[in-house]
């Protein structure tokens, strides 16, 4: 039977680390492969796990005896050579920023600019090699943060977050949301010539939620029946007040409601009671946890059928907000 010569330390490690961090599967198997040898595998038994012929583990073996690591790698093969030259992917990346939802301009300026004729499909493949993706635009606020301050702020709440874990105090994200019939146009795949719609509806009910979150998907929601005032808003902080066992930090964006003063003079009853309002810096979305929990539902949980009417819609999202934290979770720190 046909095994590698005993590895050294130093190659064990060199081929395990091979073996697990390489970016070429065809390298790590082959990696893999000389360490299962050393172990006493037979070439049949390490053929059966990498579903090859005996004949290619064997040629695996004597190219790491014949060239050691090196051995294993990719020789270059040879192939029809590249439609661009080496600064002409450079040239797709400045018209893709000007046209980035059209690849047929790109083909276009390409074609002025070099005589080459691409297809679409290359095109797709060098951006995709560059790291571009199809996915929906977000919307930014009006106005940047400023840095400074929103520095400032992440380093409190990570402060909060400390105590938090540490038991002395409970952090809260606190925001308004709303839910309608005119939904939110997702990303789905569909199979040809069957395509998914959704109904359109010429209905303008609102289903309003305010909702108090915790970064280990621990939710309260509320629902509001009408609009979202500073007097709704009040009515759900003296509910959240109520159940408080210790000191509760809740952030707040600086919509008007939060700051008129209807609002505000109603802070101290709610500081004896343990809960105390910190505001987010201004123009901060992402700073609020119940920015992502709405994303999270009306792109991704919320089914077609919530759209059929407004009762299946109101359904649908009580049935995510009491489920929240079991069948329905988000990994904040990944999000």
């Amino acid at each position: 039977m046909k095994f590698v010569a005993p590895l050294s330390d130093p190659e064990i490690q060199t081929l395990t680390d091979m073996h697990r961090l390489h970016p070429s599967r065809r390298a790590r198997m082959r990696a893999h492969s000389v360490l299962l040898s050393h172990q006493g595998f037979s070439l049949r038994h390490i053929a059966d796990i990498y579903q090859v012929s005996r004949y290619a583990v064997s040629a695996w073996l004597e190219r790491w005896q014949k060239a050691g690591l090196v051995g294993l790698y990719d020789h270059p093969r040879s192939g029809r050579p590249p439609r661009l030259t080496r600064e002409e992917p450079h040239k797709v990346d400045q018209y893709l920023q000007e046209h980035p939802k059209d690849l047929k301009q790109v083909v276009h300026r390409l074609a002025q600019d070099t005589n080459k004729q691409v297809s679409t499909k290359t095109i797709k493949r060098l951006i995709n090699n560059h790291r571009y993706v199809w996915k929906r635009l977000r919307k930014t606020p009006a106005t940047s943060p400023e840095p400074a301050q929103s520095q400032r702020a992440q380093a409190r709440i990570a402060d909060r977050q400390a105590r938090e874990r540490a038991g002395a105090c409970e952090l809260w994200d606190c925001d308004a949301s709303g839910f309608c019939l005119e939904p939110c146009m997702p990303y789905a795949w569909q199979p040809i010539g069957h395509p998914l719609a959704l109904p359109q509806s010429s209905h303008n009910q609102r289903l309003n939620v305010l909702g108090f979150l915790q970064r280990d998907n621990t939710l309260r929601p509320y629902l509001i029946d009408g609009s979202i005032d500073t007097a709704a808003v009040v009515a759900c902080m003296d509910q959240f007040s109520e159940h408080l066992n210790k000191k509760a930090y809740v952030l707040l964006d600086n919509a008007p409601m939060h700051r008129c003063k209807a609002f505000v003079r109603h802070i101290p009853k709610w500081v004896k009671k343990g809960l105390i309002i910190k505001y987010l810096p201004p123009y901060s979305p992402e700073l609020n946890l119940i920015e992502i929990l709405r994303r999270f539902i009306k792109y991704y949980w919320l089914p077609f059928s919530a759209y059929v009417s407004f009762q299946h819609l109101c359904a649908a999202v009580e049935e995510i907000l009491q489920q929240f934290g079991t069948k329905y979770t988000i990994d904040f720190q990944a999000a």
